[in-house]
């Protein structure tokens, strides 16, 4: 095995670090770090035809992650999950290429695992026996599941309104779990303020620099499944955004390797969130380079973009107007919605989250943003089967076990 990282730099003010020892944030402006790759070997030695052989997992890219080791790996054999063309829906809102890529298959059923694999990978290559983190749920779960295959001792932090399903979760799989009254950035302080009493390694979103690294393989999933021609609008429910700009990440490094056609055309980037929770969207409507404060009153049924003020905002905010993109807001109602319409239409049991994608991508053919014959991309984020409270079954019909022979509908 081969992995082309030469060091860690400062997505803020650009200072750069050591890749072989530990790293969380920027020292000197608090910024998240990215792994830098030598895309000049790997230009050399790394084709896209090497791919065609490989296992279809995230670690099919190998080369372009950061752990070393091959004995360090720690998966369960996620990613390279299905893109769906979903052509009943699409039909119905006049676009001829609109598609999902389903990440409620991958295992913890969320596409939290591509960030836990390689994180939790490379923290075990760094000898790290502790690891804490804040989480609205998904994220803890994937920590736990992989911390427990890698032996590593897992803390999680999360509001004690996250649900159940992921609570269980993360006691099943063995971390210690802790709730916090209140939402995901005051279950984060807990964390900060016990990383120096308790040695543990935080492994908060975008606090650490190797979650973002297994994030970015969407994209370079989505590349490869398109035949290396991306779709012209890709739309995401962003929470604390890893995916985001990891996405974007992998298509800026795709665009160095050559590996790119349709002169290396990189998509519009959506972000999609609640009303009831829009830090990301008001900030961009109001001009500015980052979440300046907290959303006031958090509250959404989707758990995992309750997420009033995320870490690295000026990044998420810096891929959506470096693609030219833009950000939407949609009410809970439509997410409820569109998880129906979803299922019932094209059979796909998608998240709050990634229902919202739908809900949004109404909002940009209403106001004209799209173009009927663009090629449209939603992210789905996680199963439905994980949220059971958001569904309202209706009173069913209970038969007697005696009229089996003689009942009527």
């Amino acid at each position: 095995m081969h992995s082309y990282i030469l060091e860690l730099k400062c997505s803020r003010c650009g200072r750069k670090y050591d890749a072989n020892v530990v790293q969380s944030v920027c020292t000197s402006c608090g910024g998240t770090l990215f792994s830098m790759y030598d895309i000049e070997k790997a230009k050399n030695k790394f084709a896209k035809q090497d791919l065609q052989k490989r296992t279809p997992s995230l670690w099919r890219y190998r080369e372009m992650l950061p752990v070393k080791i091959e004995k360090n790996i720690v998966t369960l054999g996620e990613g390279y999950t299905p893109i769906t063309r979903i052509e009943r829906i699409g039909e119905k809102l006049g676009l001829k290429q609109l598609y999902v890529k389903d990440d409620g298959i991958i295992p913890t059923g969320t596409f939290k695992t591509r960030g836990m694999t390689t994180a939790i990978s490379k923290v075990k290559e760094l000898g790290i026996s502790k690891v804490a983190l804040a989480s609205a749920g998904n994220a803890g779960g994937a920590a736990a599941t992989y911390s427990a295959r890698a032996g590593i001792e897992c803390f999680v932090f999360m509001p004690k309104d996250a649900p159940e399903s992921t609570k269980k979760e993360c006691y099943e799989m063995g971390a210690h779990v802790y709730l916090v009254d209140g939402l995901i950035n005051d279950a984060g302080k807990f964390v900060v303020n016990g990383k120096q009493k308790y040695g543990w390694f935080e492994l908060s979103t975008l606090k650490e620099p190797y979650r973002v690294e297994g994030k970015k393989t969407m994209g370079y999933e989505i590349a490869e499944q398109f035949d290396w021609i991306l779709p012209d609008v890709i739309v995401y429910p962003t929470g604390g955004g890893t995916g985001l700009v990891g996405m974007w990440k992998a298509f800026n490094e795709l665009q160095e390797l050559g590996w790119l056609d349709r002169e290396n055309k990189k998509p519009r980037m959506v972000s999609v969130q609640s009303k009831g929770c829009a830090p990301v969207v008001k900030a961009f409507k109001e001009g500015k380079e980052s979440v300046e404060e907290p959303f006031k009153d958090a509250q959404t049924i989707a758990g995992g973009i309750r997420v009033p003020s995320p870490y690295a905002s000026e990044q998420i905010l810096k891929v959506i107007r470096a693609s030219q993109g833009t950000a939407v807001e949609v009410d809970d109602s439509e997410i409820i919605q569109s998880m129906q319409t979803l299922g019932k239409q094209e059979g796909l049991n998608v998240c709050p989250e990634g229902a919202a994608t739908l809900a949004g991508l109404g909002k940009l053919i209403d106001n004209g943003w799209l173009e009927k014959n663009e090629r449209v991309l939603l992210y789905n984020t996680g199963s439905g089967l994980k949220y059971p409270e958001v569904v309202n079954l209706p009173k069913l019909k209970v038969f007697s076990k005696e009229v089996a022979y003689s009942f009527e509908l």
